[in-house]
């Protein structure tokens, strides 16, 4: 018992009722293929919450909860020991024991090494908002010099690496917003910003694009935005849905197969450690050259173990600030 954790024992009612033990629990042992992190900062997902209220029917109970983390390597094969590295997951915390915890057992493939332009805590909050940016942008095939991308749900967390990553890939960004407000996030390009409680989204992404309309729309928020994601395709565009609200929409066969257009679904919970990690060793070079840029973390988004309860119930209200958890605070 030499080791804490947050430990979901089951089902909670609803957020409200969330109760996480926090406790000692017996600290992991590295198995083969396999490294021991110390961890020193953990993200909590709106998806953590989720699972916490049985909206995940895949996760597994009891459970550690988490997804992201960043630490040091302390046992695992020679050549990683005392190595700082991060991380993140599909499988942590949902289906098995995750980063919230001091200590955290997982595939040596999935770590990768954190670079000295990452701080601990900034690390800890890449993890399932670039991820899930990368996985869409890549399954829809990833943007060309000169392309325009559509994000909207812009100033969300994946909004805002969906920018960063298609601005670094030299696409043209075009971010949507609910109301008057500008864009929240990095960019290493200019980017054009459409407000959709005061424009009509479509008939100004066409203008932006000379007619055109986007190659790819990142549909951050779902079937709300779905008719102003169809509007501002392009010929042949390709949308990325990660998220629904009532699920059922309106589809126009016709508009979709004479646009050619192509629709793609993500879900990063069904990406492995290690199929993770792959994915964040893609956006290493970008962080490194700080063409990417980690999300700022600010003092009051941090929680001890101990407020784990209170973190889960801040992501699930929609709180803006990328939240972390430190095992030693």
């Amino acid at each position: 018992m030499n080791a804490r954790a947050v430990t979901l024992n089951a089902k909670a009612a609803d957020i409200a009722a969330v109760a996480p033990v926090v406790g000692p629990v017996d600290r992991p042992r590295a198995g083969a293929g396999e490294v021991v992190v110390a961890v020193a900062a953990a993200g909590v997902n709106p998806s953590d919450a989720k699972a916490a209220i049985g909206m995940m029917p895949y996760a597994v109970w009891p459970r550690i909860s988490g997804r992201d983390f960043a630490g040091t390597v302390v046992e695992g094969p020679s050549d990683l020991v005392g190595v700082e590295v991060f991380g993140s997951s599909g499988d942590l915390g949902i289906r098995r024991d995750g980063t919230h915890a001091t200590h955290l057992r997982v595939e040596a493939a999935a770590v990768v090494r954190r670079p000295a332009t990452l701080g601990v805590r900034e690390a800890a909050g890449i993890g399932v908002p670039f991820v899930t940016a990368w996985e869409g942008l890549a399954r829809a095939g990833l943007p060309k010099p000169g392309e325009s991308v559509v994000v909207l749900g812009a100033n969300g967390k994946v909004g805002q690496a969906a920018i960063q990553i298609a601005t670094w890939l030299g696409a043209n960004a075009i971010g949507v917003v609910r109301r008057a407000e500008p864009y929240a996030g990095h960019a290493t390009g200019p980017v054009a910003i459409v407000d959709m409680s005061a424009e009509d989204v479509g008939a100004r992404v066409q203008a932006l694009t000379g007619g055109r309309g986007a190659e790819i729309v990142y549909n951050t928020v779902g079937d709300p935005c779905y008719a102003a994601g169809v509007a501002s395709m392009a010929k042949g565009g390709r949308q990325i849905f990660i998220a629904a609200v009532k699920k059922i929409v309106e589809f126009d066969i016709f508009a979709f197969y004479r646009g050619r257009h192509t629709y793609v679904g993500i879900d990063t919970l069904s990406l492995s450690s290690v199929a993770t990690g792959d994915i964040l060793r893609n956006l290493l070079p970008g962080f490194e050259a700080g063409k990417l840029a980690p999300f700022p973390i600010k003092d009051e988004a941090c929680y001890p173990l101990a407020r784990a309860g209170d973190a889960l119930r801040a992501v699930f209200a929609s709180a803006r600030d990328r939240t972390i958890l430190l095992p030693d605070g």
